[in-house]
């Protein structure tokens, strides 16, 4: 069986100027039957419409954050610093995909950019913005494979995956969703009440999630991820 094209969005190096990949991002495709193929970093509207027409797929993975510019505010002190070629390439080739009905998986930074693409906002930072009933810690130290705290599974398609309704993550952000963008479903809360998962109901496949499973492919949760992922390009 010919395996599905995947396109992996690439991370970038300000220090180095270059762009650069986790290894898990591409494992968790290939282990899952896809062929992952890192893009450039590009913003040519033929370049990035050739990919969506020719890719099976998209992983929309982490990095910088992403810019306040795109959903109306101002970068405060502890916001990071952005990446601009980045954030216009995922956007169009966001809308491109979802047009083509592709399948798009979206993973820390991904999960945060579609959100802003479709109209939500973000926490710039956690820490000092999120005041939930409970202190969660989002950021966690070395080794990233291992949970760090508890998701409640809300009635979704992520609940086939779970098996369970709370699951524990692992977890390395200090951004997260505001105000839930229109079009786009929660599939797990953390006890704080920042939204960990959501999807799009009515695509083919666009699922985001807010923890890491490129760090935890032996979990069965974050092979899951990934397997459905690459089943629904696997349709096509």
């Amino acid at each position: 069986m010919i395996k599905p094209v995947i396109g992996v969005v690439p991370l970038w190096d300000d220090e180095k100027d270059s762009l650069w990949m986790l290894p898990g991002y591409v494992d968790g495709v290939t282990a899952a039957g896809g062929l992952p193929v890192i893009l450039p970093l590009t913003t040519d509207d033929d370049d990035l419409s050739f990919f969506a027409d020719s890719h099976d797929g998209f992983l929309f993975t982490g990095g910088h954050d992403v810019s306040p510019r795109l959903y109306g505010e101002t970068a405060l002190p502890r916001c990071g610093p952005a990446c601009d070629a980045r954030d216009a390439m995922e956007k169009r080739l966001f809308f491109d995909a979802i047009g083509r009905d592709k399948p798009v998986f979206g993973i820390c930074r991904g999960i945060q950019a579609i959100n802003v693409f479709l109209g939500g906002t973000l926490y710039q930072d956690l820490p000092s913005q999120l005041n939930g009933s409970v202190a969660v810690g989002h950021k966690q130290s070395p080794p990233y494979d291992r949970p760090c705290h508890p998701v409640a599974i809300a009635a979704s398609p992520l609940r086939a995956i779970a098996g369970a309704d709370e699951i524990l993550v692992n977890s390395y952000h200090h951004q997260g969703i505001k105000k839930l963008a229109p079009g786009l479903d929660v599939m797990a809360t953390s006890a704080d009440g920042l939204v960990e998962a959501v999807f799009m109901p009515g695509a083919r496949f666009m699922w985001a999630v807010q923890w890491h499973p490129e760090f935890a492919l032996d979990d069965p949760v974050s092979a899951g991820l990934f397997q459905s992922f690459i089943a629904a390009c696997t349709a096509l």
